[in-house]
């Protein structure tokens, strides 16, 4: 049986639409969600995680977790889990026991997911942030799975989509 994949865009012209795109992933994610994340230095992955965890109920300030590997928050309704995998080798992320958060009670991002692919879920959704100049941005959205490609034709559908991308 092939899984299903979904391919979407979304221009950001600024952090407000980027912070749109962020709320309305975070409407739609529920325990276990994974959200792979990838793009240039400086391309805004550490600022859409921050917009989905403030979008998901999280209070306080959400940084960066490039030296702690893994930060855990507390969520209205779900535990946040945010990874920065950018200076752990496939090894070292193999032996941090991720299953246990992909696969949990909460909703996780991993940010240079693309390092560990091999330990990600068949079942995710990549986003690859790419900078264009100024505030400027493109995400691609790849939904591997039903119903990450379902969130993936949500946003083709809708209107704010079209103005977008």
């Amino acid at each position: 049986m092939q899984t299903a994949i979904g391919e979407a865009q979304w221009k950001a012209s600024s952090t407000k639409d980027t912070e749109a795109l962020a709320t309305l992933i975070a409407s739609w994610a529920k325990p276990g969600t994974l959200l792979a994340l990838d793009g240039d230095l400086g391309a805004g992955k550490t600022t859409f995680s921050q917009f989905f965890a403030k979008a998901i109920g999280v209070q306080g300030i959400v940084n960066s977790p490039t030296f702690t590997i893994i930060k855990e928050y507390e969520g209205a309704e779900m535990p946040f889990y945010h990874m920065d995998v950018y200076r752990v080798s496939l090894e070292e992320a193999d032996e941090l026991g991720l299953d246990e958060y992909f696969y949990g009670s909460g909703v996780t991002i991993v940010e240079w997911a693309s390092l560990i692919e091999e330990l990600l879920p068949e079942e995710r959704l990549e986003l690859y942030l790419e900078h264009t100049g100024g505030e400027e941005r493109v995400i691609r959205l790849k939904g591997i799975g039903e119903a990450y490609a379902g969130w993936c034709q949500s946003l083709n559908d809708r209107e704010v989509g079209k103005q977008h991308g």
